[in-house]
């Protein structure tokens, strides 16, 4: 399903804010609900939740969505401006729907829809059946935008205010909070000095709730009403500089982020270096105790190298590989089924007891775990979160992506690359030498006899060609990061 260049796939809907009008809006969400009740999981009368990031965009956007509902039969619940986890979590808890609006880590001119259904994310199979279903929109009540005319769209107003009432003070916010809380106990972190980045993050207030309520002292850094598309797998330079002056002042144990909607994490050690998402993701399944470790085929080899885990699964990049992937493992046996992805997202597919205290499954992308879980386990270590990462194998990544990159693009030099070897050498041997493995799971991910790695894939989600790199030390991957880019550039 595409409407006027809006892209639509296991991620949602996404594309130019102007192009996700009104009505492009109702028809996406009107397919996801018909395809919910065709199979039985949504029906008449039922709650959907229905919540936001902070881009301007957003609240058309909810209300359009909201009106959606109503239309499909259904209830629309207004959560208001809350992270993608926390809408989700409230959803799998009610047993209803729920939508997020938001862009991710994208540019403000861009937004998006992320849907689940009432047992969790939209997987593929769920992608196939939504763009079968056949919607019926009345034309009549959009102008020639395509948005609504006055007095047609739903208002926060008329949505169900009780019990989620909008923003980070309403149900489903509260009970996010309260996940952690309860799950860790009130004096976790006691003494833990921490900065929170706050910038233009929907969860910016939560994690300072969060973390306070975990014990810790939490200084709220970099407000910023203007949004900032902070990604965290391709960091600004402005975020790492920024966090090299916080951490200069000798006044924190960590520093901590998130992205727009708050379900991908930053952490820096105390020097200020960004710790990258899969690093974090190890670690955080090392203090959960994992029996299963789902992640996607561009994250650090070191998750196979450390001998921590029984058990390691790669999957196609996307969290609904990584939970279909998570699924099977539980379904086989494992215990404790976590999976995590390069941008840190960190999913937990089985309910765990950590010190006499429960924690229940959340299996969708996760800001808040990781980072709880780096913090506790450095305590328990008593290190560092710097001398914690020295426990890993020497295996360091790096990733950038070439920006407003047309798939069509992506897809011409990926073409070029599918015959064997040698186009392989031909392009980056002179660097990494010659090629050992190939690994097309998703995109081309190629090892070295050098153990160096270097892996292509278009972006899911926005017009970007990302190159993810592995190799023995930090300055090498970063390197053969810049190398590589270039290189794609001369190529285009």
């Amino acid at each position: 399903m595409e409407t006027c260049g809006v892209k639509f796939g296991t991620s949602g809907a996404r594309g130019l804010a102007e192009e996700m009008s009104d009505f492009v809006c109702c028809v996406y969400t009107k397919g996801f609900l018909g395809h919910l009740a065709a199979t039985g999981a949504m029906r008449p009368g039922m709650r959907v939740a229905v919540a936001g990031d902070l881009r301007p965009s957003t609240g058309r956007i909810m209300a359009a969505v909201m009106r959606a509902v109503q239309d499909s039969g259904g209830v629309p619940v207004n959560c208001g401006r809350v992270p993608s986890p926390a809408v989700a979590l409230y959803g799998l808890e009610e047993g209803i729907p729920a939508i997020m609006v938001t862009g991710s880590h994208i540019p403000d001119d861009r937004n998006g829809i992320k849907f689940n259904k009432p047992t969790g994310e939209i997987l593929k199979e769920d992608e196939e059946g939504i763009r079968r279903q056949v919607v019926e929109v009345d034309k009549d009540l959009f102008g020639s935008a395509g948005n609504f005319k006055p007095g047609q769209a739903v208002t926060a107003g008329t949505a169900q205010q009780d019990p989620a009432t909008a923003g980070p003070t309403g149900e489903a916010a509260e009970r996010y909070v309260r996940r952690y809380v309860e799950g860790f106990g009130p004096q976790a972190l006691a003494g833990v000095r921490l900065g929170v980045y706050q910038h233009s993050a929907v969860g910016r207030e939560l994690l300072v709730r969060i973390f306070e309520g975990l014990g810790a002292r939490v200084t709220p850094l970099g407000f910023s009403e203007k949004f900032i598309p902070v990604d965290t797998e391709a960091i600004r330079p402005e975020d790492v500089a920024l966090a090299a002056e916080w951490a200069g002042t000798g006044e924190f144990d960590a520093i901590i982020s998130t992205d727009g909607d708050s379900d991908r994490p930053l952490i820096s050690d105390e020097r200020g270096q960004w710790l990258r998402g899969d690093v974090a993701g190890i670690l955080c399944a090392r203090h959960l105790g994992a029996d299963a470790v789902c992640t996607p085929v561009s994250c650090n080899s070191a998750v196979e190298r450390c001998g921590w885990f029984p058990g390691v699964r790669r999957t196609r990049i996307g969290s609904p590989y990584v939970i279909a992937a998570m699924l099977e493992a539980t379904e086989q046996g494992a215990r404790r089924v976590v999976g995590y992805e390069a941008n840190g997202g960190f999913l937990l597919n089985s309910d765990l007891e950590l010190d006499g205290r429960r924690l229940r499954a959340l299996p969708t992308r996760d800001a808040v775990l990781p980072q709880v879980s780096l913090l506790l386990l450095a305590r328990r270590e008593g290190r560092t979160l710097s001398g914690l990462v020295a426990t890993l194998p020497a295996r360091f990544t790096a990733s950038d992506r070439l920006k407003d990159f047309a798939v069509e693009r992506s897809q011409a030099i990926l073409a070029r690359f599918a015959q064997g070897n040698t186009a392989l050498e031909e392009a980056f041997g002179k660097w990494c030498g010659r090629v050992a493995a190939i690994d097309r799971t998703d995109g081309v991910r190629v090892t070295f006899d050098s153990g160096e790695v270097v892996h292509l894939r278009p972006s899911g989600n926005a017009p970007e060609f990302r190159c993810y790199n592995e190799a023995a030390t930090a300055a090498r991957a970063e390197e053969l990061n810049r190398l590589c880019l270039e290189r794609l550039r001369q190529m285009a």
